[in-house]
């Protein structure tokens, strides 16, 4: 199948950070797989927090990887490389990658892949990976949550809340959720929240303890960071698990580590990207065996906002940026 690829592809790039408008289409030559990799022809790809980050300057890419933004895709697998079961080419997939998405053709590890179901869009695919193998780690694992617990979820239309709502109600956890306007809101309970709060108009810290009769959730999702871990750190109960993914309202916080040990708090945090290839997988295969199955029948579905052409890639990050959206923002790169 390799000898079949064509020599060049579209991809959107950039030359130096800035705003939306640097993106712009650029001809590079087809990837191809090494070992253990898959190369996917993409149908769709993700629109993430992290590309806009990347593109403004602040996030570069690992080492070896590609400087194309995009972290996950959906497509078909074109070509498969030394070490990978030769029955994956053809198949429809859609993947985590560390970058490279917003193109025609996509490395990825072999098993950072997910199999797409014929019944599964190929865009919805594509709107999966990131904020799912995020949710799933950050909230399940690092956050140890289980039935009966209380998740609080700052930011719940983005597509990390949208995800983590939808997850957390399937294990039967219970879910508040912030959100900045009563639209915004409603989205949230349509997905099943138990409580939203419009942090403009309301005092999260206030709503959460009348919500849980003053006791406290067991965990806390937080993308804000700065001035809100204070505030989180007195909506979580006793042994309760803060656990922070992002830094969008700041790098540092004050907190009062009397209230941490007082309430045996757990205080920790990740990021996905810079990850060992060996850690991604062993995430996905925990994602395949507990959680695959609500994707696959239809459970959960992402909550999708919009889909723009590959080469409106800047028109995408605009969107994301001015924060209306509600769930994902997917491009469309070559659809199947």
């Amino acid at each position: 199948m390799a000898a079949e690829l064509p020599e060049t592809m579209t991809a959107m790039g950039f030359d130096d950070p800035g705003g939306p408008e640097v993106l712009r289409p650029e001809t590079l030559p087809v990837p191809r797989p090494g070992e253990n990799q898959v190369l996917i022809r993409v149908s769709h790809a993700g629109i993430n927090r992290p590309d806009v980050i990347q593109r403004q300057g602040f996030y570069p890419p690992p080492p070896g990887v590609s400087p194309i933004p995009g972290l996950e895709v959906a497509g078909t697998v074109a070509a498969v490389g030394e070490g990978v079961l030769p029955e994956m080419a053809g198949q429809r997939v859609c993947a985590l990658v560390s970058g490279g998405g917003y193109a025609e053709y996509c490395l990825a590890d072999a098993k950072h892949c997910l199999s797409v179901p014929e019944a599964m869009k190929m865009d919805a695919a594509a709107a999966i990976p990131e904020t799912l193998f995020t949710v799933w780690h950050n909230v399940f694992q690092r956050g140890w949550a289980s039935d009966g617990d209380t998740l609080l979820v700052h930011g719940g239309t983005s597509g990390i809340g949208t995800m983590a709502i939808q997850l957390a109600k399937a294990f039967d956890i219970a879910v508040i959720a912030t959100a900045g306007s009563e639209e915004k809101c409603q989205a949230i309970r349509d997905l099943g929240a138990d409580l939203a709060i419009n942090y403009k108009t309301q005092d999260f810290v206030e709503e959460v303890k009348a919500f849980t009769g003053g006791t406290g959730v067991d965990i806390v999702l937080d993308m804000v960071s700065g001035e809100y871990v204070a505030r989180n750190i007195e909506c979580l109960a006793d042994d309760g698990r803060h656990v922070t993914i992002a830094v969008l309202g700041g790098l540092k916080a004050e907190i009062n580590m009397a209230t941490v040990m007082r309430k045996r708090l757990v205080l920790t945090g990740s990021t996905l990207r810079p990850r060992s290839d060996e850690f991604k997988a062993l995430l996905a295969d925990d994602i395949n065996e507990q959680a695959w199955h609500l994707f696959e029948d239809a459970t959960i579905a992402p909550v999708m906002d919009r889909i723009f052409p590959l080469v409106e890639a800047g028109a995408a990050h605009a969107r994301m940026e001015a924060g209306d959206h509600i769930g994902k923002i997917v491009l469309e790169v070559a659809p199947r």
